[in-house]
């Protein structure tokens, strides 16, 4: 005996295309499931864990400028080459940060074959900035939702008292 089960197609999954700088459909785009209870949790995460990464490439490049400069037979000299490995490490942070609101590889479709740089986190939550108020109200919607499933006439008198 075989059994199957097959999901209902999922009505809240906001998809949003992406384009390239000159306007034309790449052909990606981003997934938003909006009755996912974390993804507002996430993006408010994603903005303090920019807060902190910028603060880490700022320290970090303080402490450099601290130190002693050495020019060898390198195209750039240690305190460079020291700067360098720290924005490296600054961009897979700002990536996975922002992979956390925008789904595994959900950055490196946004940059359509293009580099991290350093505006890049800006740039990206300027996109998202007009979903930012869909990624919160679905929150609220849900709840909505819940409450009229799951509660009787008589009990949504009294909360909705």
């Amino acid at each position: 005996m075989e059994t199957k089960i097959k999901l209902n197609k999922r009505e809240d999954i906001l998809r949003v295309k992406i384009e390239d700088e000159n306007g034309k459909d790449t052909g990606n785009y981003l997934e938003f499931d909006l009755q996912d209870i974390e993804l507002p949790l996430r993006y408010q995460q994603a903005i303090e864990e920019h807060k902190k990464n910028a603060n880490y490439i700022k320290m970090q490049f303080a402490l450099i400028d601290k130190k002693p400069d050495k020019r060898g037979k390198k195209a750039l000299s240690s305190n460079e080459e020291e700067k360098y490995n720290v924005l490296l490490e600054f961009y897979r942070r700002e990536t996975k940060t922002l992979d956390k609101v925008l789904g595994d590889g959900g950055t490196a479709k946004l940059l359509n074959g293009r580099k991290p740089y350093y505006e890049m986190y800006q740039d990206i939550m300027e996109y998202l900035a007009p979903l930012s108020e869909i990624f919160t109200s679905s929150f609220e919607k849900m709840n909505d939702r819940i409450i009229k499933k799951y509660a009787t006439p008589e009990e949504l008198e009294n909360i909705l008292k």
